[in-house]
């Protein structure tokens, strides 16, 4: 019979948060989700902001001349 082992595995590393996404400047549907973000945030709703973090992170696509 083999004996256990009893050493522990090294420590996970991790990154700091993403900075969240900022609107594009001058597009109406950026700052919609931005407020709506904020709104969220203030709600303590952050499954909601996570999801205006996705979808202006994902808008901007639609602004070529603002990548």
């Amino acid at each position: 019979m083999s004996s256990p082992s009893t050493t522990m595995d090294p420590p996970v590393q991790l990154s700091l948060p993403r900075t969240p996404p900022g609107p594009a400047p001058g597009c109406g549907v950026c700052a919609a989700l931005a407020k709506q973000r904020t709104a969220a945030y203030g709600n303590g709703d952050l499954s909601a902001v996570s999801d205006c973090n996705v979808e202006l992170a994902a808008h901007p696509k639609k602004h070529p001349e603002v990548q």
